[in-house]
């Protein structure tokens, strides 16, 4: 129970609490789009979709993982999979770590499954927990449960440091990442959870054959913020509050690597930063916090409503430098360093 009490408290924290960071920002806010006055597409030309885990979404898009494993987890998880279903975007869960504790919370991640039974799913387990079991077909549960398109592997060496209950133990992860690359069924996602993924961190994961990485950089939401209002080490928290990789830094690190596949999370707010991010050559970006705020604050027809929105935004945005598709959003002369 102990797990799933945390985690009933990060989305507690998450509604009530401030938790973006202070004075560090995303670093999207030092690119600008170089504006096209002779487009030569029409609007309705404009395509949005993408390919991504092998299925077709409606725009590069995803729900960030977000929760599962505690009470208020099934509502949450059945209701942003059903708005993925209608919208045809991408959702991670959140760590499935708590199916190691028993079997209570499993539905609240089966149920996404349900809910969205066409849709791109992505499971969820933390580096720490790869590390300390060597059966790959724990994990292989985990996919199995949730009928997953792909596992993420997430980082979090600093949120584990700040949490009373955190592992700090990684000696070793980088090699047991390796061996869930080579025996899961579905591919490897590996993510940061707010601080960012630099150059030489992700070669040494394309080395052992990880294809796709979420740089989830800092400017959005902080995890040391977020670990800070539980309190056990507020200091030190407070000191790391604005740690990390900005999220258009990372980008850059990570995206200049070959054969690396490209997620952009941390500070996503809206359809023209969707839009930079894949300018910069993201594959899809996510977003978390804001969602989960919008969903249980004003329901799903809102969320319904910001999706759309964040995707007619990316596509004015295509519009105003003449791209009539995401691969011609990507060539050289559409976005500048200011």
């Amino acid at each position: 129970m102990k797990i799933s009490k945390r985690k009933s408290e990060h989305i507690k924290i998450c509604l009530k609490e401030n938790v973006s960071f202070k004075e560090k920002k995303t670093g999207f806010e030092d690119y600008e789009f170089i504006h096209c006055a002779l487009p030569e597409v029409d609007m309705e030309q404009i395509k949005t979709e993408t390919e991504f885990l092998g299925k077709t979404l409606s725009f590069p898009f995803m729900i960030s993982a977000m929760t599962g494993g505690c009470d208020k987890a099934f509502e949450i998880n059945e209701r942003l999979a059903e708005v993925c279903s209608i919208e045809r975007i991408a959702m991670g869960v959140g760590s499935q770590r708590q199916m190691m504790e028993n079997e209570r919370y499993l539905d609240t991640f089966r149920i996404v499954r349900e809910r969205a039974p066409d849709g791109v799913i992505i499971g969820n387990i933390g580096a720490v927990e790869v590390l300390e079991i060597s059966d790959v077909s724990v994990f292989q549960k985990m996919v199995d449960l949730i009928e997953a398109d792909a596992m993420a592997v997430h980082l979090n060496p600093l949120q584990e440091i700040l949490q009373p209950e955190g592992n700090c133990r990684f000696r070793g992860v980088l090699k047991a990442i390796e061996r869930l690359v080579k025996g899961l069924s579905v591919p490897i996602i590996v993510k940061e959870v707010g601080c960012g993924i630099s150059r030489s961190v992700a070669k040494r994961l394309v080395g052992i054959g990880v294809k796709y990485i979420d740089v989830a950089g800092a400017g959005g939401t902080s995890w040391a913020a977020i670990e800070s209002y539980r309190g056990a080490y507020r200091r030190l928290a407070h000191t790391f509050w604005d740690w990390g990789i900005p999220t258009a830094r990372s980008l850059e690190m990570v995206g200049r690597i070959k054969g690396v596949r490209v997620i952009a999370s941390g500070g996503i707010k809206d359809g023209v930063v969707l839009a930079k991010a894949i300018a910069l050559g993201a594959e899809i970006g996510g977003a978390a916090r804001k969602v989960l705020k919008v969903l249980l604050e004003d329901g799903e027809e809102s969320l319904v409503s910001l999706i759309r929105l964040w995707r007619t935004q990316l596509k004015v945005a295509m519009f105003l430098t003449g791209s009539s598709s995401l691969q011609d959003l990507r060539r050289e002369g559409v976005i500048e360093k200011r």
